[in-house]
């Protein structure tokens, strides 16, 4: 029992670190530019969605196929040419695999992690 609380302590610690690094440039009044935006909503989103899925685990698929949206549309909308592509296709892959999940086609050892 104790075990549990000090993992949602230390996966609360991250989700915040996260944050906290995604909104440093704005705070150090660095300038903004696209890539700076990107990177805070990708930080920002990852954890939220850990905070989410740590205290509600059955919402893992969800929020992966919300992640993979989000990685894609911000990727691909806020990063220069060579990176953007990476990341539309880094998104659309994390969107297949949430599909996947829902559909239960993956292989067990991975549909595990979704199923809890």
């Amino acid at each position: 029992m104790a075990n549990i609380k000090m993992f949602k302590l230390l996966g609360v610690l991250v989700s915040l670190l996260l944050i906290i690094w995604g909104i440093l440039p704005f705070l150090r009044h660095q300038p903004i530019t696209t890539d700076v935006i990107a990177t805070a909503i990708i930080l920002i989103m990852i954890a939220v969605a850990y905070m989410i899925i740590m205290f509600n685990p059955s919402w893992t698929k969800a929020v992966f196929f919300f992640e993979g949206i989000i990685i894609a549309v911000a990727g691909y909308m806020l990063l220069a040419f060579p990176y953007n592509l990476e990341f539309a296709l880094v998104g659309v892959i994390i969107i297949a695999i949430a599909i996947l999940a829902y559909l239960q086609k993956l292989p067990p050892k991975i549909l595990r992690l979704f199923y809890r």
